[in-house]
Formats: structure tokens, sequence, C-alpha cells
């Protein structure tokens, strides 16, 4: 269930080259032209519409510079999603700043309500928005909320490679925008990450911070001398660069995330018809603004939770993994803010606890014909059925 799709021949010739070359840091004695992580930069900015783009080596790591860049220090409040995954707690944490958690609506997206509430009370001044597993709210009620009280906006796009809300990319309506090239992701290096702005001093620490030892100069895409004069002697290096080999393995990806898109959309679909014959399970409707690429689907279930423990162990016994996000302890890539005990103080958000403890997710490889999708609901059925009758 969960094949990836191959790397591509021509990034493998690349990576095989670089190892013959041992040249696989990105900073250095390069030669001629740039390296690899520097024209991966240069690509994936173009291709978003950003002014600057910075390889890091993973979506976390691009999460904690960006926070650290927009000057979020020990003690801050950041305001967060409840439905998410903890590396974005996690590069709260890192930064030493306090999680402030918004309820998540029925439809699994940010709650607008609380979110407007907890802007104007919490004295937070940096919002990281997680477009957790591809769902993305209304961007620009978000972003009229966050300017309304001074806010910056961090999208964390580790799910939403490619999509859109009404036409513009995910990742450049805020501040900074995070990407991952994680092996489960729209594009795969195994780990890594991509951090786009628009904000020259937010890219030059991004820079400083992932670790060029001030050889910023091997960048295609950099701010100008001045603005790194300006930060080099007062930004620390966080040793978070990404590899020349691994942008040698995702600079020919990008051209394929169209392409990627309308097969993870078309078995989104599928699965979407074949899933809601059980009488139980519920996707939520998609606004027509929301330009999504699938990668996995969500669904709620409306049962018990020993009914969701009893569906869970008949899936597994016909050989379907489905992850639960209401599960008393974390388990593998899920957890839920109950889970997150350094949190500096548990929040009181029982909207979000109602939607999370029947929320339900699989993930959805591009391996699937549409003969597995049908299978895949008719295992559903039958085990929905099951767990409702215990």
């Amino acid at each position: 269930m969960s094949t990836s799709e191959p790397i591509p021949e021509e990034a493998i010739e690349r990576a095989i080259a670089l190892m013959r070359s041992g040249r696989l840091h990105r900073y250095g004695e390069q030669g001629k032209g740039y390296p690899e992580p520097s024209l991966l930069e240069q690509e994936y900015a173009e291709y978003v519409g950003s002014k600057y783009c910075v390889a890091v080596s993973s979506c976390g790591a691009a999460m904690f510079i960006a926070l650290k860049a927009l000057g979020v220090r020990t003690g801050d409040k950041v305001l967060t999603n409840t439905f998410t995954l903890s590396p974005v707690p996690g590069a709260i944490a890192h930064a030493g700043a306090d999680a402030i958690l918004i309820e998540t609506s029925d439809n699994y997206m940010t709650d607008l309500a609380d979110l407007e509430r907890k802007a104007a009370t919490s004295g937070a001044k940096v919002f990281l928005l997680s477009h957790m597993r591809g769902h993305i709210a209304d961007l620009q009620a978000i972003k009229a909320i966050c300017d309304q009280n001074g806010i910056a906006i961090v999208e964390d796009c580790a799910h939403t490679m490619g999509a859109k809300w009404d036409g513009k990319h995910t990742g450049t309506w805020g501040d900074v925008g995070c990407y991952s090239a994680q092996t489960y992701k729209h594009i795969n290096s195994g780990e890594g990450g991509l951090l786009v702005t628009d904000d020259e001093d937010v890219a030059a620490q991004a820079i400083l911070m992932s670790g060029c030892y001030m050889m910023y100069d091997q960048h295609v895409l950099k701010p100008n001398a001045e603005v790194f004069e300006r930060w080099k002697y007062v930004t620390p290096n966080f040793s978070m660069r990404m590899s020349n080999l691994a942008a040698a393995l995702l600079r020919p990806q990008i051209g394929q995330l169209g392409d990627r898109g309308r097969r993870w959309n078309h078995i989104y679909a599928t699965l979407e018809r074949e899933l809601t014959k059980a009488q139980h399970v519920m996707v939520p409707a998609r606004d027509p603004r929301e330009e999504f690429i699938a990668s996995s689907i969500q669904f709620t279930l409306n049962l018990k939770p020993h009914q969701i423990e009893q569906f869970l162990k008949q899936c597994g016994l016909r050989g379907l993994y489905i992850k639960w996000f209401g599960t008393p302890a974390p388990v593998a890539f899920t957890s839920n803010y109950e889970h997150w005990h350094y949190l500096a103080c548990k929040p009181e958000i029982p909207n979000s606890k109602a939607v999370l403890d029947q929320l339900l997710d699989l993930r959805t490889p591009l391996s699937l014909t549409d003969e597995d999708c049908v299978l895949i609901g008719k295992i559903v059925l039958v085990s929905t059925q099951i767990a409702a009758a215990t």
C-alpha cells in the first residue's frame, strides 16, 4: 500500500555521476556552474512563482528556520492547527516557542472563528498554518484575519506541493512556504525540504541558518550583498542544508508534478465514491477554489472508539492498513495533540477532539488501480458492518 514511484532515470544517472565525483556537499569548490540545490531552488521558485527558494534537509527544518527568520524567540506564542502531524508543533518547540492550537472544523480545516479569537487575544505574531493531508482552508479569509492582527503566516505545505487555492500556489499566500521531499510526499529524495519567500531578509537568514558557511554566492537566487551584511554576524548556522545528491534526485521530479497530481486525484475520486457506499463513512466536500492534490484520503467514521478499533482490526485482517487520528497512543505517522506532552499547557479544544476521535486516514500510492480502489471500498464496507454490530 505504500509503494512509491521510482526515481526518474535522469535523476539516477545524475546521482551516480555525483557519487563518482564525491561532490555530495552543496558548498565548496564546485568548478564551473552552480551546485544541484541552487539549480533546484531556481527551478522550484519559478514553478510556484516565488522570488527566493532555499533547499534544506527537511520540511521540519524549513518550518523551524522560517519561525526563527520571522523573529520567533523563546517564550513566544505561535498559532497552529490542531489537526496536523508532530513535526509542526515540534518546529515550534525547537524554536523555543509555545504552540497555541486552533480548533479544527468538521471538514478538517482551520476553524476561522477560533482563529479570529486567538489571533486577537493570544499575543502571537506568527501562524504556522498546516495544510494537513492536503486540506486547504480559505486562504483569503485566513490572510485577512492575520493581516488585521499583524500576524505573519508560515505555510506547512508538506502535503500540498503543486496544489493551489483560487489559482495561487499554496506556500505563496503567506510570508514563507515550506515543502517536503520525504519519500511519501509528492516528490521523493528520501528526506528534504524547500522554503520559499519573497522577503529578502527571510531568504538571507534562511541561507545562513541552513549552513552556507558564508558561501551564499553559490546560490543562484539570493538577496544582494547588503542584505547578507545585515545578518551574517548575528545568524547561527544550524546545519540544515540539502545535499547535492538529494537535489539531483529531485530536479527531474518537478516536471512530473502535474501528471502525478492528475493520477492522485483520480484515485481520490474513485476511493471517495467507493468508501461512501458504507453507511457510517463521510468524506467532506471540497471547496471549488481548492485545487488540491490528494496523496491520501481522510474520512470520518461515525462509530464509537471501541467500534473503530474493531473496524481497524477487521481491515487489517483483510490486508488494508488504515490510520486513526483518535488513537489513544501515537502510532507510526499518526499522532494528535493529546500525545504532545511537551506543550506548555493542555488546550481546551473540544470540537477538535470530537473530529479527531472519528478521523481515519488512508495513504493513496500511485500504484493503486481502479480495481484496487473498488476492493478497498468493499473491505471498508464489510469491516464497518462488523464493527457497527459490536
